[in-house]
C-alpha cells in the first residue's frame, strides 16, 4: 500500500515573520487525515507576545488586536502543539509538514525560548520523526521544473485544490494531499518506509542547500550561508 495510503497528519503554522529563530505562533493547525480527508482537527490562535507586523497580518488575516483579545499565551500553544506532534510520532503516524524545516525550527525555537521541554525530550530522547515534507521532496524528485514551490503553485502542479490559502487548517491539508499526489506521481518515493523517507529527506535538503549556497555565492554574495539541518535547524549556535 505504501505510507501515503495509511493515516497522515497536516501541520502548519501561521507567524509574525519569516525568520523561524525569530518569528512567533499565531496560529496552527494540526489535522488527521484518512483517504485524502481530514478526520480530526485542532486549530490553535496564540498571542505571540510581541506585535504582528502588518505585512504577516495582510498573508494570514489575523490582526495584532485580535491575536491580544482572543489568543491564548503562545507558551500554552507551543506546548501543546509540541505534545500533539510528539504525540503522533510515538504512534508512528508521519507528520506532514509543507517546508518542515521552517514549522518545526519555528516550534522548537518556541519551545526553547519559554523554558519547555524541546520535542526530543518530550520522545524521551528519541529521534524527531517521521516527517514528511512535500516541498523537500518535490525539489529532489522534479528538480528542474520551472516555476515557484510556494504551496500554492505546488497544489497546481498536483492537481490539489486549496481552499483559504495562509488559513493554517487548510495548508496543512493541502500539505498532505500534495504528500500523497507526490507519492502517486514517484513510485520512489511512495514505495520507501515513512523512516526511510525521513533519512532521504536529510540528504535531500542538505544537496538542494548545498547547491543553493554555491548559486548565492557565485552570484555575488561570497559569504552566504545556506543552513542544511532538517527538519529543525540548531538553535544555538555551537561553541567552537
Amino acid at each position: 500500500m505504501g505510507w501515503h495510503r495509511e493515516p497522515l497528519v497536516g501541520f502548519d503554522l501561521e507567524t509574525t515573520g519569516t525568520d523561524p529563530l525569530e518569528a512567533r505562533i499565531v496560529t496552527a493547525a494540526v489535522v488527521g487525515v484518512r483517504g485524502g480527508e481530514a478526520v480530526r482537527q485542532r486549530n490553535w490562535l496564540a498571542d505571540p507576545g510581541i506585535r504582528i507586523p502588518a505585512q504577516a497580518s495582510a498573508i494570514h488575516g489575523i490582526s495584532n488586536e485580535r491575536a491580544v483579545s482572543e489568543g491564548r499565551p503562545v507558551r500554552e500553544v507551543a506546548d501543546e502543539i509540541a505534545e500533539t506532534i510528539t504525540g503522533y510520532w510515538t504512534q508512528g503516524v508521519p507528520v506532514v509538514a509543507y517546508n518542515a524545516a521552517f514549522d518545526l525550527t519555528l516550534l522548537a525555537a518556541e519551545l526553547h525560548r519559554h523554558g519547555l521541554p524541546s520535542l526530543t525530550d518530550r520522545l524521551g530522547g528519541a529521534a524527531m520523526g517521521p516527517v514528511v515534507d512535500p516541498y523537500t521532496i518535490d525539489r529532489a524528485v522534479d528538480r528542474y521544473r520551472k516555476g515557484k514551490r510556494t504551496l500554492e503553485a505546488v497544489c497546481v502542479e498536483y492537481g490539489v485544490v486549496l481552499d483559504g490559502a495562509h488559513e493554517a487548517g487548510a495548508d496543512a491539508l493541502a500539505a498532505v494531499r500534495v504528500a500523497v499526489a507526490i507519492a502517486d506521481r514517484h513510485p520512489q518515493v511512495a514505495r520507501l518506509a515513512p523512516a526511510e523517507l525521513h533519512e532521504q529527506q536529510i540528504e535531500w535538503y542538505a544537496a538542494w542547500a548545498a547547491d543553493f549556497q554555491r548559486f548565492l555565492r557565485r552570484k555575488g554574495t561570497p559569504d552566504a550561508i545556506v543552513d542544511p539541518a532538517w527538519p529543525v535547524r540548531e538553535l544555538v549556535p555551537a561553541q567552537g
